[in-house]
């Protein structure tokens, strides 16, 4: 078979080839018309914006139909594209002096075309994304550019937007401290940039506001996701949550975290390094249930403490200090706190809290203030926020590899765009050592000897205790060196950027994998703002002719350097550990080599690394043994790296189905939350609910006769007491006070009175308050009413997918149970929500003008009566009777005129 597909191969070109060969007229016919635009003056060439959405107009003239208004706008979009990409190369050419190279053309077609194009780093994926969003913009619907953290998404609005102002066009970033007004404004400009988080977030805070006019998105048009596999593959096993404090005491956490140590591995629990799991066995449950003097811990009255236990242990076994999370100071509460590492960023993620107590439990276990546990109020998946979008595109340097849950999940196709100069960067084969001690020796060998050289070099670590560790190592072995991770992030930008200067050793966490080029020799750009920050001195506020004169000087000394450090073979990427997902390391080895430089990448690797420690297993370490493994002597072979990447590739899977598996449970909820934020949204929009409030009343109003007076029942036998108890609760209206006798009157009859007076009562209702404030009150009602059954509903969902799996062993396939279940009490749910709309909508007694002004007017007096009666003394001493000579008695009326008796009034207040 793969003889075949190599002789098909040769024949019909390789999926790359057959891209590159149908994308080539575009970018041809882009090149055509560059002679053309050159010629125009910057008035001409903003002129062309106008003129593409007037000819957009005119397209959609007369065209009612939505289907067919937008198969028309897609077919003008398309007839602009040409011309509209040649505008832009243009516009980048005079405002950022950056013209668009002809693959970075076939990247922006790519884009536009809804797909994901995988461009090496150093390509320009920031300026690519000004093409399609551009030519989208015309719409006037407004294009979302995802970026991975809020420095690249000012960074990018500010540096690309110079192309989109310059053109015509607005620009706004999310970032994360804005008000509701200013995200607004943002969001209205024809081109946004923001992160995943505050876009996904602001959806859900939309769908908990009561006006239309407080929500601050627009419809969700087009995105293009920067770093498309970081966001919609690392980041999308953890739920975008939305959560208040659940009524839950935090004591528990302590008391469960302290019998944690007293637990021993394999006696009395299992620990699976590879699930991420641990398991309490008969002993640690016998030794539980005795520390906490507990009768059977898998007693339904104790499936909380089961929980939590679970939880402690987790924390403990599984997540760790500098690794997971840090403890950090937070300035506004002057206490410590736990604060979540990104696994595959290595940032910090200030504010997000794992959920299930697991978060309590690590505060726990660190012995800072546990924070309440929260209860869910709102909640998506990035893959469900994303797979709203009408058209979702994306670019990353590394995509290849998960091009098949690409295509699975989102429906997105991967496109491999060539580099505009060839890569002449040199991949080591892995050197691998028996134990880490032997592996930063080995480590911090070549980095001195590339240091001496002169050679810069980029370490990767991964993990922040790992970063601490070598950078003690270079100390002590007298190598100045930066250190990059989640606690130096504040420099990130300028320690990145000047990452390839000569004799520069930067050691980092997986931050550096990502956003800020590293140019060789360094950046004059940065070095320019250093001085004048040095001078303490704004950047933003110096004239232009002396940001010039410096920034000339920084580039002369640049320049100069960037041919020493070519002749050293350029950047040295130095890892010292696989990652799980082999993008992650490409990412690393793609910091090299950008734009023609040359560059070199090694792995330095130990069997002590988790990954092959867990994933390679007893394969490898026979392997290595068999090559003649001894201490202090590495092993380097092509088939130690081909079974590495073997390791990778199995935890790959994992992983895939880890958010298959999420993604799985949220398609079932997902479908639940577009019905209820549809429900919302209408009622936002202030459509009519009048009729259908009526027919809902009408149809409860019928089944409870149903229940109590059923027409296939004879009379004799109809509970008439019940019904009037019932048809009070839910509607307010006695039916005996209403002249309805169910005695007097047949099963229909029955129906068509009550129903009659229901309507007639609400008519009345409605005069009172006037239609538009009836309207109104039905909006609110019915908005409070599907906001608190939704956050119950959920709880309640959470309670269920958390013991679903136990179905396994009945032989039932879970997810089909929890399918099944969701649904009825989905049902459930919406039955809730009629019910109690109705309930408070005929319960609600309106207020008119004339009880608002008798209200006003008592109040008045009774204030008035006691001022006279405290003779302007103070709120306490007015609680004391005035005394008239004679003592009153208990019994005597109180002098305060209430009309009460002194012992009932303020007697009972003395």
């Amino acid at each position: 078979m793969a003889a075949f597909n190599t002789i098909l191969t040769k024949i019909i070109g390789t999926k790359h080839d057959r891209e590159m060969k149908r994308l080539r007229p575009t970018m041809v016919a882009i090149n055509a018309l560059e002679p053309e635009m050159q010629r125009m003056s910057d008035e001409q060439l903003r002129a062309r914006t106008a003129a593409f959405k007037e000819q957009l107009e005119r397209r959609l003239e007369g065209i009612e139909d939505e289907a067919e208004r937008k198969t028309a706008m897609k077919e003008a979009i398309e007839e602009l594209l040409v011309p509209a990409f040649a505008v832009v190369r243009e516009a980048g050419r005079r405002t950022l002096n950056m013209r668009h190279f002809d693959v970075q053309l076939i990247g922006g077609v790519v884009l536009h075309e809804g797909k994901i194009a995988e461009m090496k780093t150093g390509e320009g994926k920031t300026l690519v994304a000004t093409l399609p969003a551009y030519l989208n913009a015309l719409a006037g619907k407004g294009v979302h550019i995802v970026t991975v953290n809020d420095y690249l998404a000012r960074r990018d609005a500010e540096w690309m937007g110079k192309i989109y102002r310059f053109l015509g066009l607005q620009v706004g970033v999310i970032v994360h401290d804005l008000d509701d007004a200013q995200r607004r404004e943002a969001y209205n400009a024809d081109v946004t940039y923001g992160t995943n988080n505050e876009f996904g977030f602001d959806y859900l805070r939309d769908n908990m506001k009561f006006e239309l006019a407080d929500c601050v998105q627009r419809r969700h048009h087009f995105a293009i996701v920067d770093e498309v596999d970081s966001i919609l593959i690392d980041e999308a096993r953890t739920p975008l949550i939305i959560s208040g404090p659940a009524e839950e005491s935090t004591d528990k956490y302590y008391r469960i975290d302290r019998i944690i140590p007293k637990l021993i591995r394999d006696i009395d629990y299992t620990l699976d390094e590879k699930l991420r799991t641990c398991t309490l066995t008969e002993e640690g449950v016998a030794r539980v249930e005795k520390v906490l003097g507990l009768g059977n811990l898998y007693d339904p009255a104790h499936m909380d403490t089961i929980h939590h236990v679970y939880q402690a242990l987790k924390a403990h076994t599984l997540f760790k200090r500098d690794v997971d999370y840090m403890v950090k100071r937070n300035e506004q509460s002057a206490q410590d706190e736990v604060v979540i590492v990104d696994e595959f960023t290595g940032r910090l993620m200030p504010g997000r809290r794992w959920s299930d107590g697991l978060h309590q439990a690590v505060e726990a276990k660190e012995g800072v203030k546990i924070e309440r546990e929260n209860q869910t109020l709102a909640t998506i998946t990035f893959q469900n926020y994303f797979r709203m979008y009408s058209k979702l595109a994306g670019m990353t340097g590394t995509a290849d590899t998960e091009a098949a849950e690409f295509a699975k999940i989102y429906n997105l196709d991967v496109v491999v765009i060539p580099t505009n100069v060839p890569l002449i960067r040199y991949e080591y084969s892995d050197i691998v050592y028996r134990t880490e001690r032997e592996k930063f020796t080995a480590a911090v060998a070549e980095i001195q000897e590339k240091y001496q050289q002169g050679q810069p070099v980029l370490v990767g670590t991964i993990s922040i205790e790992k970063s601490e560790k070598l950078s003690e190592m270079l100390k002590k072995a007298g190598v100045p060196h930066h250190v990059l991770n989640a606690k130096q992030h504040e420099k990130e930008a300028y320690i990145v950027a000047q990452a390839g200067r000569k004799h520069t050793i930067t050691v980092s966490t997986n931050m550096a994998g990502r956003g800020t080029d590293i140019l060789l020799g360094g950046n004059p750009d940065y070095m320019a703002k250093e001085h004048f920050l040095k001078a303490g001195r704004d950047p933003e506020t110096v004239s232009r002719e002396e940001w010039n004169e410096v920034f000339q000087q920084g580039k002369a000394q640049t320049d100069k350097e960037h041919d020493e450090v070519v002749a050293f073979n350029g950047l040295h990427i130095l890892a010292t550990e696989r990652h799980e997902a082999r993008r992650i390391d490409n990412q690393l080895r793609g910091r090299a080599g950008r734009q023609g430089d040359p560059g070199s990448s090694r792995f330095y690797l130990s069997l002590q690394d988790d990954l092959l420690r867990i994933f390679g297993g007893e394969r490898i370490s026979g392997l290595m043994y068999k090559l003649g493994m001894e201490e202090g002597v590495p092993i380097e072979s092509k088939l130690i790296t081909r079974r590495i990447e073997a390791a990778q590739k199995a935890r790959e899977a994992q992983n895939f189905e880890s958010r298959k598996h999420l993604l799985e449970y949220d398609d079932v909820m997902n479908k639940q939350r577009e019905t209820i934020y549809r429900m919302r949204r209408e009622l936002l929009e202030g459509v009519e609910q009048k009729e259908e409030l009526l027919n809902i009343a009408e149809n409860i109003a019928t089944e409870i006769i149903d229940t109590h007076c059923n027409a296939k029942v004879h009379p004799d036998k109809w509970d008439a007491q019940a019904l009037r108890n019932e048809i009070w609760a839910q509607f307010g209206m006695d039916i005996k006070a209403e002249r309805i006798d169910p005695g007097a009157l047949n099963h229909d009859e029955l129906v068509e009175a009550l129903i009659g007076r229901l309507k007639q009562k609400y008519d009345e209702k409605e005069k009172l308050l006037t239609p538009e404030g009836m309207r109104w009150h039905e909006r609110v009602i019915m908005l409070q009413i599907v906001d608190t059954q939704w956050k119950d509903h959920l709880l309640i969902l959470d309670h269920l997918k958390e013991g679903i799996g136990l179905r396994g062993y009945g032989q039932k396939d879970p997810l089909v149970e929890y399918k099944r279940e969701s649904f009825g009490l989905f049902e459930e749910l919406l039955d809730r929500i009629d019910r109690e709309t109705i309930r408070y909508l005929f319960l609600m007694q309106p207020v008119t003008q004339e009880d608002q002004t008798r209200e006003i007017e008592r109040r008045q007096r009774r204030q008035a009566q006691q001022l006279v009666f405290s003779g302007g003394e103070t709120a306490s001493e007015a609680r004391q009777p005035v005394r008239r000579g004679d003592k009153i008695g208990r019994n005597d009326p109180c002098p305060c005129g209430s009309g009460k008796k002194y012992k009932k009034c303020h007697g009972a207040a003395a």
